[in-house]
């Protein structure tokens, strides 16, 4: 059974595209995702400013880390303790950088529903018949065939936008990232340099199996991610 179709979910996706089709209609459907997409990460800034105030206090308690670090190296559970109580006094969290994601999660879910589905609460979704610069906002990268069109070029340049955002966001997260010693309990989750620092790519290769609506809110969201932590970063530098 379609999950889309239960009628909880279809009531749902029926008011969403009611009220995109509806902006579609004033602007255009690529646009009505563009604005969407603006709409939610401005709502989302207050989220932005806790991230960047947590970044600054673990940037902060960077020489008591590498203390405690130092000084319990051979006691990796005392280590691991006196880290996390560190933090808990301090009200700092080491994965708030996680928060913005996870909180647009439901958006992009529903977008991707919503140009993923042919039908919507049982009637034909007229969704799928818009485009980006004649690319189908309903189509998957895996759709495109030997004979790649000039419109389905906007892929292309969606995919790179999302690659170059996620590489600046990384070089960001690691110039201003307090070192974690390798062999500190937790490094893998607590070490910004380590193999966790790569997950801004993700993004890139979600891209490759979502329909080009939801390609084209990662990318715009991408690129208001990278902007909104210049601004942060300066002014909790």
């Amino acid at each position: 059974m379609n999950p889309f179709d239960l009628p909880p979910i279809a009531a749902i996706l029926a008011a969403a595209a009611s009220a995109l089709g509806a902006l579609g209609a004033v602007v255009t459907p690529a646009g009505a995702i563009v604005l969407v997409t603006l709409a939610v990460r401005a709502l989302l800034i207050p989220v932005g400013v806790s991230v960047a105030r947590a970044a600054q206090n673990r940037r902060r308690l960077a020489p008591r880390l590498a203390e405690l670090q130092k000084r319990h190296r051979k006691n990796p559970e005392r280590l691991q303790r006196e880290t996390m109580a560190l933090y808990a006094a301090e009200k700092v969290s080491p994965f708030a950088g996680c928060l913005p994601m996870l909180a647009q999660a439901p958006v992009i879910s529903l977008v991707y529903a919503l140009f993923a589905s042919a039908t919507i609460a049982g009637e034909p979704n007229e969704l799928l018949h818009s485009t980006l610069f004649g690319a189908g906002l309903g189509r998957h990268l895996l759709d495109l065939g030997a004979g790649v069109q000039l419109s389905d070029l906007v892929f292309a340049l969606l995919l790179v936008t999302i690659g170059v955002v996620a590489f600046l966001n990384r070089r960001m997260a690691l110039r201003d990232a307090p070192a974690v010693a390798p062999d500190a309990p937790g490094a893998a989750l607590l070490n910004p340099r380590g193999p966790l620092s790569w997950t801004p790519f993700l993004t890139l290769i979600a891209a490759a199996f979502v329909p080009l609506a939801a390609t084209l809110y990662l990318a715009v969201s991408g690129a208001w991610s990278y902007a909104e932590r210049r601004i942060l970063r300066a002014r909790y530098a």
